[in-house]
């Protein structure tokens, strides 16, 4: 037997043989078998068990559910059937309007909807299952007895503590809200033609401004003040005129002087600071003595030195005794009297602060009437500063010279009249003491490499 079954499989696997027996036919006998399959087992039931014909009526049930939107039979008769009277007549049939920017063309097509929204439409009458959670409210039960308590004390007459702090709270004043800019992405904004004329900025949309680059930037309060009290342009004293009158003249040659003065005191200060004394430049006499120096007192330091030993192991012998009782119940004795003694003071000196009281209260005044002036002293130098060049850089800044003319330079007419310093200097000037800008010295030159001198060939033959 099993020689003839190894026979025919040898014979199907050769090529050219045709099976008599269709794939449906070996189907059907391979499902004619019957398996051996254990149904006391729990995981075989649902594997070997045939459930087609459920799922079958299952199915046939939401295909009845989602084209008539229940089972048929469930349904009343005149919703099924209906009676046939004849061919119901033909109504006349109005003219389409026309619809506007189409001249004739496609009759009806605008009230016939695409095919792409037919697809997508809701074809299915079963209703969407409900969301049980977006009709749960957190805390229920207890906002449900909170509710039914504050009825039952508006039915007595009594108002709650929460309703009663409402009521006695003060009322806001409440200021109009600003404007919100809108998003860009909002549907629901204003249509904005770009290419129609451009309407006034109050008018604008602050968005539309602000995208656009045409508002402004809000300045900072901080930059409105000024850094600096003094003007932008000094007048120059009266002294300073071409035909000046002689005391007021005088009065700037007196300024003048008196800062060329400082000048000439800071000069000799410095001088005197690098200036050598006299006494410490070294003489015959002092440079012999240097050089003596510790060859004659040897023996004397010896001596010395010697009985300096001997003066300190006496001292930390006498410190290393021992104090008796008597010694320490005497210095806590003194040490009791002294606190005693201070104590007394200390009341005597409260008892005559009573009789002290007039002059302390002079001493306050005194104290508030220093502090006044010195409150008074302070807002004047901080008034002053304002006026001064503060330190913005590394370099101090340095008031230009004073252009004055002496009293025989001085000319009778402008057509006389010399010119003196120059105004690009002086407005460098003013906005550094204003505060502007820093101060600043004219950048030195420094070249990198030397100038390197040579003679051409030209100059070389001629010379």
């Amino acid at each position: 037997m099993a020689a003839a079954r190894r026979l025919k499989r040898v014979a199907s696997s050769q090529p050219g043989f045709l099976n008599l027996k269709t794939f449906s036919d070996a189907e059907g006998s391979l499902s004619s078998r019957r398996k051996r399959v254990n149904k006391n087992k729990k995981k075989n039931w649902n594997k070997h068990s045939d459930i087609h014909d459920v799922e079958d009526f299952l199915e046939d049930v939401r295909h009845q559910e989602r084209t008539t939107g229940g089972l048929l039979s469930e349904k009343p008769d005149d919703s099924l059937f209906f009676l046939d009277v004849g061919a119901p007549q033909k109504a006349e049939q109005k003219a389409p309007e026309p619809v506007e920017g189409k001249k004739g063309k496609g009759k009806g097509k605008a009230s016939r909807p695409l095919r792409i929204d037919l697809i997508l439409q809701h074809n299915s009458l079963i209703s969407p299952p409900k969301d049980v959670l977006s009709y749960q409210q957190p805390n229920a039960k207890k906002l449900r007895r909170i509710a039914q308590k504050t009825e039952q004390l508006a039915a007595k007459g009594v108002v709650p503590r929460s309703q009663k702090k409402l009521l006695n709270r003060r009322p806001v004043k409440r200021t109009a809200k600003k404007a919100v800019t809108e998003a860009n992405n909002n549907p629901d904004r204003e249509y904005y033609d770009i290419w129609g004329q451009e309407s006034a900025k109050e008018s604008a949309e602050p968005w539309y401004l602000q995208q656009t680059g045409k508002k402004l930037v809000k300045r900072p309060v901080k930059l409105n003040e000024k850094p600096s009290a003094l003007p932008a342009v000094e007048v120059i004293a009266p002294g300073g005129s071409y035909n000046p009158d002689f005391f007021s003249h005088q009065a700037l040659l007196q300024e003048a002087h008196e800062v060329e003065v400082k000048k000439q005191k800071a000069e000799d200060k410095i001088e005197r600071q690098l200036a050598v004394n006299k006494d410490d430049t070294a003489t015959e006499e002092t440079i012999y003595q240097e050089q003596v120096e510790g060859l004659v007192e040897e023996e004397n330091e010896e001596g010395m030195a010697n009985e300096e030993e001997e003066d300190v192991v006496v001292g930390a012998i006498s410190l290393a005794q021992k104090k008796t009782e008597r010694q320490r119940k005497k210095e806590k004795a003194e040490k009791i009297k002294e606190q005693r003694r201070q104590a007394n003071r200390q009341y005597i000196n409260q008892r005559q602060q009573l009789f002290q009281l007039r002059s302390i209260k002079t001493s306050i005044k005194q104290q508030e009437q220093t502090t006044k002036t010195k409150q008074k002293q302070r807002k004047a130098n901080q008034e002053a500063q304002k006026s001064q060049p503060r330190r913005l850089g590394r370099l101090k800044f340095h008031a230009q010279d004073m252009e004055v003319q002496l009293s025989d330079e001085l000319a009778g007419s402008l057509r006389q009249l010399k010119p003196e310093g120059s105004i690009l200097k002086d407005r460098f000037k003013s906005l550094q003491k204003r505060n502007l800008i820093e101060p600043r010295e004219r950048a030195k030159f420094k070249r990198k490499h030397k100038l390197k001198y040579v003679e051409k060939r030209a100059f070389r033959e001629i010379t």
